[in-house]
Order: C-alpha cells, then sequence, then structure tokens
C-alpha cells in the first residue's frame, strides 16, 4: 500500500516518512501542493496525507484534486494550532480526520490503520450494490455421494494455500458455491471476493471491466474507473466461465497472475495488486486450445489446480439432502414454513436425470413452493423443465421391440397406459376420482388398470 505524504518542512517529512514506512507502508514524499497535484494525477494511491497549509497550493486543494480523481482515497489532514477550524471545515468537504501538530506518531498511525480500513469498506460496499446475491461465510456444500465428497476434500486442501483454481462442470453444477467455500476457507476470507461473469460482458467492455480506466482515456470518460482486479486486492477474483474471455484480453489477464500487476485503459502507472485467481468454465479449454481461441501459457497457469464438479445425475443420491435444503429455503424466503415433500414426490425428483444440474433442482423446488396448495408438495406440484424429452427418451428406450408387430404394439399400448395412469394419478395428488373423471374412464376400471400395473 502506498501513501503520499506532502509537508514542506524536510526534516518533519523525513521524520514522519521514517515513522510511517515502520509502520508497513510505502511513501511517496511532497514538499509542496503543486508537486503533490501532479504526482496524485500521475499514479493511484490508498492513502494522502497532506499539511493543511502549504506553499502554492493549499491541503483542501490537494483534499478536491485528490477526490475529483477517485473519490475512495481517503485525505488525512495536518495542522498547527489556531487551524483547527479549517480543519473541520475540510472535513465537512471529504477529509477523513485531522491531526494536530506536534505530530503523535502513534496516533498518525492508529488515524492511518483506520483510513485503509475505511476504505477498504467503501470498496467492499461497491461490490454489494453489484452483486446483491453475496454471501457471507463459507456456503453449505451438501452431498454425502462420493463424488461431492472427492470434490469438498480437494477444496479444504487448496484453500490455505495460495495456488490458482480451476473449476470445470457442466452449467449449474454450483462452481460459484465451491469458488466462495475455496475465498472463505483461505487466509484472504475476510478480504474482497469479487465475481466477474466474462460471457456476460461483451467483449469490447471487458479489459474496462477488469482493469478500469483513467479520466479522459476516451470519450465518455468523465472520471477515474476502479476496475474489479483493482476491488479484489488482498482478496479472491473470481472470473466465471472463463473460456468465454476475449483473447484479446487473455494476455493482460495472464500478466496479472504471474506478475500481479496491470494499468488501467489509457493509464501510465503500473498498479500492483495481490489478487488470488479461481477461474470456472463449462467448456473444455483443451479443445479451446487446440482450436487457437484460448491461450496456451493462460491455459496452463489456470490449471495449477483443477477441479472437476459431478453433474447431479452422477450424483444423484444427494438429491434427498439438497431436495428438503431447498424446500426449508424457499418455505422461509416465501412464508410458507412447515412445507414438506410427499414421499412420492421424492421419488420423482430421484428419478429426474437433472440435465440442469442443482440450479435446475433449486428451480423446481422454488416453483413448487409457490404453486403447491397445502402444507405437502406432491408430484403434481414438480414441473420439470425436460420431463416430456425425457418420459419420451425412457418410453422408447425401455420398449421391448422383439416379437411381431403386432406384438410390438401391443406392448407400447400396455406401456402408454401405464404411464398416463400414473401421470394422471400424480396430477390429481392421487385422487382416484378425480384421476378417472381426467381419463375419461369409470371409478371401477380406473382401480382395475391401477391394481393390473401396481401403481399402488
Amino acid at each position: 500500500m502506498k501513501i503520499l505524504l506532502v509537508e514542506d518542512k524536510d526534516s518533519l517529512r523525513q521524520m514522519l516518512a521514517t515513522a510511517i514506512k515502520k509502520a508497513g507502508y510505502q511513501v511517496d514524499e511532497a514538499a509542496d501542493g503543486d508537486a503533490a497535484a501532479e504526482k496524485i494525477r500521475k499514479q493511484p494511491y490508498q492513502l494522502v496525507i497532506t499539511d493543511l497549509r502549504l506553499p502554492t497550493r493549499s491541503g483542501i486543494e490537494i483534499l478536491k484534486i485528490q477526490k475529483e480523481i477517485d473519490e475512495t482515497i481517503p485525505v488525512l489532514l495536518m495542522t498547527a494550532y489556531g487551524t483547527i477550524e479549517e480543519a473541520v471545515e475540510a472535513m465537512k468537504q471529504g477529509a477523513f480526520d485531522f491531526v494536530p501538530k506536534p505530530v503523535d506518531i502513534s496516533h498518525l498511525c492508529l488515524l492511518i490503520d483506520r483510513a485503509v480500513q475505511q476504505r477498504r469498506l467503501l470498496l467492499e460496499n461497491i461490490l454489494l450494490k453489484e452483486d446483491f446475491q453475496r454471501t457471507y461465510g463459507i456456503p453449505k456444500i451438501i452431498g454425502e455421494s462420493p463424488a461431492i465428497q472427492a470434490v469438498s476434500h480437494s477444496i479444504q486442501r487448496v484453500a490455505p494455500t495460495e495456488a490458482t483454481v480451476l473449476l470445470t462442470g457442466e452449467s449449474g453444477t454450483g462452481k460459484e458455491v465451491f469458488s466462495r467455500a475455496i475465498h472463505q476457507l483461505s487466509p484472504r476470507r475476510d478480504k474482497p471476493f469479487v465475481t466477474v461473469n466474462c460471457a456476460a460482458i461483451p467483449h469490447t467492455l471487458i479489459e474496462n471491466e477488469l482493469f478500469g480506466h483513467e479520466k479522459g482515456s476516451y470519450t465518455g470518460a468523465f472520471a477515474r474507473k476502479i476496475g474489479k482486479f483493482e476491488l479484489a486486492d488482498q482478496g479472491t477474483m473470481f472470473l466465471d466461465e472463463i473460456g468465454e474471455l476475449h483473447m484479446s484480453v487473455q494476455a493482460k489477464v495472464l500478466r496479472v497472475i504471474e506478475e500481479q500487476c496491470f494499468e488501467r485503459i489509457g493509464g501510465l502507472e503500473t498498479i500492483q495488486v495481490d489478487s488470488r485467481v479461481v477461474a470456472a468454465t463449462n467448456r473444455n479449454l483443451q479443445d479451446l486450445v487446440a482450436k487457437k481461441e484460448f491461450r496456451e501459457d493462460l491455459f496452463f497457469r489456470l490449471s495449477v489446480i483443477p477441479i472437476q464438479i459431478p453433474p447431479l445425475r452422477e450424483r444423484i443420491s444427494d438429491v434427498r439432502l439438497l431436495a428438503p435444503f431447498f424446500v426449508d429455503k424457499f418455505s422461509k424466503d416465501l412464508h410458507r414454513q412447515g412445507l414438506q415433500l410427499s414421499p412420492e414426490a421424492a421419488r420423482a425428483l430421484e428419478e429426474y436425470s437433472w440435465p440442469g444440474n442443482v440450479r435446475e433442482l433449486q428451480n423446481t423446488i422454488e416453483r413448487a413452493v409457490i404453486l403447491s396448495d397445502g402444507q405437502t408438495i406432491r408430484p403434481g406440484d414438480l414441473n420439470f423443465a425436460f420431463e416430456q424429452r425425457k418420459k419420451s427418451d425412457d418410453f422408447v428406450h425401455l420398449l421391448d421391440l422383439s416379437g411381431s408387430l403386432g406384438d410390438v404394439s401391443n406392448r407400447a399400448s400396455r406401456a402408454a397406459e401405464k404411464v398416463k395412469i400414473k401421470q394422471t394419478l400424480e396430477l390429481s395428488n392421487w385422487n382416484k376420482t378425480q384421476a378417472a373423471e381426467m381419463l375419461a374412464v369409470s371409478y371401477k376400471t380406473l382401480l382395475t388398470k391401477v391394481k393390473e400395473y401396481e401403481l399402488e
């Protein structure tokens, strides 16, 4: 972290600079207001400490210049006896605080720590406004299957390190949940977790989003913009859908990972950052490398620790744990406490193939909680996104096609009749009178068919 110290008295400036460096900070010095203004315009600082009264420009002017360039940078004023009222007025204009002279070093260091923390909180508030789904604490990873337990074990081992992690897997498998778990289990847990979805931002804007720009760097750039990598300083940067990152930006991302530095668009000053990168993709990056659509060096740098997230169909036993969890969550969110899955609905959830993975399960449960009547979710309340295609595929796959055309037709007719009756019973919540009316058969005929096909 770099601090700009502005003081016209050489002996005092040098003494303060030495004390601040001993506290663990980098210090740039300026002896007058013009020199300070020039330095502020050329490079970013995390804190400005300035005397109130200076040659050429006052501390108030320095304050205004800094706030115009980047209002998140705190400015700390030093003031001699008799100018306290001016210092208070400066605080009304945005100064963080003031230090009376002669300067108490311990008090100054305390204010520096507070100013740094305030800016970090301010940056985190920026992130909160952009990401209302941000969660706190370690995300709940639910599952008892060997596949998900292996993933959890890998994450627990890699999280405390600084290694770059590449999460791969189909859409909806929960890669962001696992990336947050890596962050929360790491020493960076109290620092920012910043997410960028590379597929959701046009390639013409992604560089600006990641690295920011300087004031006046292009038409419409009225002020400096802080990029996401800078916001993620000391924390974790999660690059989701990294396979969609445009080739023109990949070299700059590689440099940040390897050298922890970059320049803003239109900027000349190299900015140092310390951010751990976790990336995720549902694409095969090796195939993209072969097609010259993804840099090979970036692929190898990202995949220091590759972790494959299994699709839900490969850990279908976890549905019996995930489904009640989502029912409880959405029941509370929608003020429908006490809602439960019927055994038939639970069985239907486990029989489904879940092409949309955990995200589809979550959406299905949320929809069922909204649409269900009473305190029980039944099969008829579940509306699978790919239900018809799945049932059609299963029907053809399970049909015995041996024998004559008549034999096949008879078996197909019976199989279709069984599926139709079962669907109707589920839709009617197993009300046989209602189901008989929906099927346009007598109640007695339906009872006979139910017994024949062993549907109870």
